[in-house]
């Protein structure tokens, strides 16, 4: 199954849950009063989702003169995506990593760590521009925001079914104990479940940057070089005041995780990336 497949699947899964905990709740009114708050809540991330992160980590645009070979290689990779180029942005953090953000390839950042200049070589920064180049031009951005507006009337919906059973559910002598059940259940699982759809969107979509950045620097061993680097270094060098909120966005979790926690990671296994690189490149 193809990433933009795998992706579709999801939010119609997504979709689903809603559709169903909504019906739980209240109907149809139930289910737009939560996706009028979900619209709500998000619309000011996703509009101004490239200032916020940007400020969260002191990030600075890069001139021309400062790293004219950067700006010409971010430059091609844009062209060969067929998107306008985007700001450039540099980071004051040793830890290596990169992102881009931007609500449309017409209003996007492209960021890179100091930590990142000095590990990589020309060629693995190129593939790592070019991840993130994909990123952009695969409305990733709008896409996870999307998914999160979903997940936030999710979870607006099972804490609205939550208040409905404590104020509203004893009031049937008659009333169903395994609906009762179902409905505790939900309570519990539908914010669960939005979380890993939400989180195996976010992995599918890495997926699918990993493979059109590969294609637009004709050299998926670049990447594959780099992540093996970026993930040794950054476990070693971790992201100073890494917020989770944004850890979706990095080409590597600036996040330590390990057992448990790497399950719940927005990113997939390095390890399968590189692997499906290397299959590219041959």
């Amino acid at each position: 199954m193809t990433s933009s497949i795998k992706t579709a699947v999801l939010f119609a899964a997504l979709t689903a849950l809603f559709i169903i905990i909504g019906g739980l709740v209240g109907g149809k009114a139930g289910m737009m009063i939560a996706l009028i708050f979900a619209i709500v809540t998000n619309f000011i991330s996703y509009w101004y989702s490239d200032s916020i992160v940007l400020r969260i980590y002191n990030a600075k645009e890069l001139s021309r003169s400062d790293a004219p070979q950067v700006h010409s290689i971010v430059e091609e990779l844009a062209k060969n995506a067929g998107i306008p180029k985007p700001k450039i942005y540099i980071v004051p953090d040793p830890s290596p990593n990169a992102f881009a953000t931007g609500r449309n390839p017409e209003n996007a950042v492209v960021a890179v760590t100091q930590g990142i200049m000095h590990i990589l070589s020309i060629n693995e920064l190129r593939g790592v521009l070019a991840h993130e180049i994909a990123h952009i031009a695969n409305r990733d951005i709008l896409i996870q925001s999307s998914a999160a507006m979903l997940g936030s009337a999710i979870t607006a919906l099972a804490n609205m079914l939550y208040f409905t059973s404590l104020f509203g559910g004893r009031d049937s002598e008659n009333s169903n104990p395994l609906s009762a059940v179902g409905a505790i259940l939900m309570i519990i699982l539908a914010p669960l479940a939005a979380s890993l759809i939400q989180m195996a969107i976010s992995r599918s979509r890495e997926y699918l940057a990993d493979e059109s950045g590969a294609s637009y620097c004709s050299d998926p061993m670049a990447l594959a070089n780099a992540l093996n680097k970026l993930n040794t270094y950054s476990q070693q060098i971790p992201l100073n005041n890494a917020n989770p909120a944004t850890e979706n966005m990095f080409i590597v979790s600036p996040l330590l995780s390990s057992g448990m926690q790497a399950l719940f990671s927005t990113h997939p296994p390095i390890e399968e990336r590189i692997r499906r690189l290397q299959q590219m490149s041959r």
